[in-house]
């Protein structure tokens, strides 16, 4: 095994230029903490992105994945395993589901309900009805249909033609998806509960039961990518909860894992029959290894007191963010829903999110943006207080510095 050390400077001369990493590389993790190849610790706020949903190095997630990894690691999908089969019963209890489909990624999850989408109508109502709204500044994944689906075209670029049949409504405009949707030709309508990529953006609740209202009344889906929102993220096992409204199909990846790649598509058994044999297929969806570990995170994060927990971890660190907002003006609101908050930069700070997301790592925080002016936080959901109070302290100074 090749054990020489390994510099950012390696990136640029091995790894396709697709990312911009930061110049520190990460080398272990506990809790909502981690150190770099220096020793130098930062308080986690990222959580990869809403995904370790438990921190790192969780003992319950080692333990599960050290546990199977002594059975068995992967199976072809010519035959079942236990890990998935436990899983998708355990998707189902807790949700509106009554079929599963696993996936490694949320992008693939959503290829898999969109997929679904067109051809469950194509069976029920024929070929015309295959057009998909979705909404301006969404993210659905990275694959060349679900970037379509999303509403964001600087992810499209250079890799037109586009399939077809897709428009794009205003988020939270109603009036804007009633324009569009036809009981010929609409098959689905797909939306995030909260935009995470497009600015954390929640939907208004009226929002929302309108889609579903207008889905019913011309024989479409409604589409939930909680791919972001999901896994106890909003306080609540899947965002739908909270708004109380019910999707027809529900996207989930990201936080499922804990870290450990996996996703899944949910749905009801009349829509699953869409997609019958040899109709759709994954080689890793549904491996073992990966269904093992998210069976523990979803019987963790499931608890009640989690989700409970979740909600005052977000209070305390909406509150904190906001007083130094407030205090430097830097931050006009903060919003979301649970530990998925997006602090907005006021108009003098506009366009500078990258700066306060680098003058954080110089304090020793990790924080994201989403777009070029929101500051996002996407922690650990069991992070504790203390890490809270000095993530808050940390950014402070960075902010104070920052705007000195």
């Amino acid at each position: 095994m090749n054990k020489e050390p390994v510099s950012r400077e390696l990136f640029d001369e091995v790894m396709v230029p697709n990312y911009a990493p930061g110049s520190i590389i990460p080398v272990r993790g506990e809790g909502s903490r981690v150190w770099d190849q220096d020793g130098r610790e930062f308080v986690d706020l990222q959580g990869g992105i809403a995904v370790t949903s438990l921190g790192h190095a969780h003992p319950g997630l080692l333990g599960a994945l050290q546990e199977q990894s002594e059975k068995i690691w992967h199976l072809s999908n010519v035959m079942t395993n236990e890990p998935a089969l436990r899983l998708a019963k355990t998707l189902c209890d807790l949700t509106f589901a009554e079929r599963v489909f696993f996936a490694n990624s949320g992008g693939e999850a959503n290829e898999a309900a969109f997929k679904l989408a067109r051809r469950y109508a194509w069976e029920h109502y024929g070929p015309e009805k295959h057009e998909i709204i979705s909404f301006r500044n969404s993210f659905h994944g990275r694959t060349l249909f679900t970037v379509s689906v999303g509403g964001q075209p600087k992810y499209l670029e250079g890799f037109e033609p586009a399939p077809g049949g897709i428009h794009h409504a205003e988020f939270n405009n109603l009036d804007s998806v009633k324009a569009l949707i036809s009981k010929e030709k609409t098959c689905a309508v797909v939306v995030e509960p909260v935009q995470g990529e497009g600015g954390v953006m929640p939907a208004d609740p009226e929002f929302l039961t309108g889609l579903r209202q207008l889905c019913d009344e011309n024989n479409a889906l409604l589409v939930f990518d909680e791919v972001q929102s999901g896994v106890g993220r909003t306080g609540y096992l899947y965002a739908y909860e909270m708004y109380d409204v019910v999707p027809d199909i529900l996207s989930s990846a990201k936080g499922l894992g804990g870290g450990f790649p996996v996703a899944a598509m949910l749905t009801t058994a009349k829509i699953a029959a869409s997609l019958g044999v040899g109709t759709h297929g994954s080689t890793y969806g549904g491996n073992a290894l990966a269904c093992a570990v998210a069976q523990k995170v979803i019987d963790t994060v499931s608890q009640p007191d989690i989700l409970k927990g979740v909600k005052a971890r977000s209070d305390r660190l909406r509150e904190g963010m906001m007083d130094i907002g407030e205090r430097y003006g830097v931050f006009s609101e903060v919003r979301g829903a649970g530990l998925l908050l997006g602090c907005v930069l006021t108009e003098q700070w506009q366009g500078r999110a990258k700066d306060f997301l680098n003058a954080g790592l110089d304090e020793g925080v990790m924080v994201l943006v989403a777009g070029a002016s929101v500051v996002r936080l996407a922690p650990s959901l069991i992070i504790p207080e203390t890490d809270i109070d000095e993530a808050l302290a940390r950014f402070e100074a960075a902010v104070k510095t920052l705007t000195a």
